[in-house]
């Protein structure tokens, strides 16, 4: 098993000494150095997990030594050693990248749970990179034949290959938006890098600027240690600000200061960031409406939408509705180990006539119901809930019989029976004598009918 190395780094032997034969001791590959350019250079050549260093160094000081090696290898945790009243100095290279700090003299007890628990933390994130690259993620599908969806899968072939910074999809809830996202990140040459995805309206504005940029321990009450914002992690890959018409406009000025060019200090920091990553925005708000309210600003509307994206509701696209309820029909069964074979016609019809206000979510989540409560092998127009059966047959929306037209291709007669019997009982709570009535019929016929449809043992 390979030993956390760690780079000692003071001017005082009897410092260097101690501490190496101490950590030796709890199982560390151990480099010593007395000066920042001996620093350096064994950073450099030795790669060490961890460096402890001190402030005040001959030459170089100890400061300039953090900011050359966060500059060429920012993963290198460095805990900074401060002699009694540099306690300011300690701060300020926190904000510069220090881990932590400890004051001399120091407790060696103190200062090994302080190592342990930073390299414990180091490790963690080098397991995450490593399942992350072995865990290679494909571009997600997007399901239908559609002339709309044809199309919006030329478009996303072109800006997956091209390097578009900014990317503004726009659509009803439900439209799929996060999965376009996926889709151009996951099919782009940054599909190995990170995509990182935030819905601005669920973020207090107070702490979104936090969870984007990032904050330096004690730049404010909370802030008990270093953190790396998502556009720091993102790095490389894709960022996916989901409702972006929902930020307050103090961030949206923040946010457009970093598009300009992709360059942030974290809160409370000096140091400026300067990161590679592509922005997918997305929003169901009409932005342009929003530029008049004067509740999104003009500049950043323009610098988002680079490459504009809209997505069709799933009302004007019903050719994708089947072969959608068929994808997830096939995804939940997996899913749940059922084997449902696919959509009832009846059934299928009336996913067709129905407007599906909630788009692709709303059918995805009907289809996931209906599998997990339904017994047959078939999904069936009893499985539907009640408000698209009732908005896609009249007589069971309450219009007169006469309003109804039987489609040319007909209709399963017993099917639809089944259905009223189940919501004539749905409506009532089950109370058998109601349920007759809402049918007009006898409690006999309705009981002969519930027994023929299994609704009465």
């Amino acid at each position: 098993m390979k030993l956390n190395k760690i780079l000692v780094v003071d001017d005082e032997h009897l410092i260097r000494w101690s501490l190496e034969q101490n950590l030796k001791k709890q199982g560390y590959d151990i480099i010593t150095a007395g000066t920042g350019e001996d620093a350096l250079r064994m950073a450099r050549e030795q790669q060490p997990d961890l460096v402890l260093l001190d402030i005040q160094l001959p030459g170089i000081s100890g400061i300039e030594v953090l900011e050359k090696i966060k500059d060429f290898d920012d993963e290198i945790i460095v805990v900074m050693l401060t002699a009694h009243g540099g306690l300011e100095t300690a701060v300020n290279a926190m904000r510069l990248g220090a881990h932590d700090y400890v004051s001399k003299p120091f407790n060696l007890d103190e200062l090994s749970i302080i190592i342990k628990k930073a390299l414990e933390n180091c490790d963690l994130k080098r397991e995450v990179a490593r399942l992350r690259t072995e865990t290679k993620k494909t571009a997600p599908n997007i399901i239908g034949q559609s002339r709309q969806t044809k199309y919006l899968m030329e478009v996303l072939d072109k800006v997956a290959r091209s390097e578009a910074s900014t990317v503004l999809v726009q659509g009803e809830s439900g439209t799929g938006k996060e999965l376009v996202a996926k889709w151009i990140h996951y099919s782009s040459n940054r599909a190995e890098k990170p995509f990182i995805a935030i819905n601005c309206a669920a973020v207090p504005a107070t702490l979104l600027e936090s969870e984007l940029f990032g904050h330096e321990k004690g730049a404010f009450t909370d802030a008990k240690a270093t953190k790396k914002g998502l556009f720091e992690l993102a790095d490389g890959g894709t960022v996916f600000l989901d409702e972006i018409g929902d930020m307050e406009m103090g961030m949206q000025a923040k946010l457009l200061r970093f598009l300009e060019d992709r360059s942030f200090r974290r809160i409370g920091g000096g140091r400026v960031f300067t990161v590679d990553v592509r922005i997918i925005s997305a929003t169901n708000k009409d932005l342009q409406k929003s530029i008049e309210e004067k509740t999104f600003r003009n500049d950043l509307y323009y610098r988002l939408q680079v490459i504009p994206i809209f997505l069709t509701p799933l009302r004007e696209r019903k050719e994708d509705i089947v072969d959608l309820a068929t994808h997830f029909v096939d995804m939940y069964n997996k899913d749940f180990n059922k084997k449902v074979q696919g959509v009832a016609g009846m059934a299928e019809r009336m996913m067709l006539d129905y407007s599906w206000p909630g788009n692709v979510r709303e059918l995805k989540n009907v289809i996931e119901r209906a599998i997990i409560l339904g017994n047959d092998d078939t999904l069936l127009l009893e499985h539907l809930p009640l408000e698209i059966v009732a908005k896609s047959c009249p007589q069971v929306a309450g219009t007169p019989t006469s309003v109804f037209r039987l489609p040319p291709e007909g209709i399963d007669i017993e099917e639809v029976e089944k259905e009223l019997i189940r919501q004539a009982l749905e409506i009532t709570e089950w109370n058998q004598s109601k349920a007759a009535k809402k049918l007009n019929l006898g409690i006999d016929a309705f009981r002969y009918r519930m027994k023929k449809f299994g609704y009465l043992k």
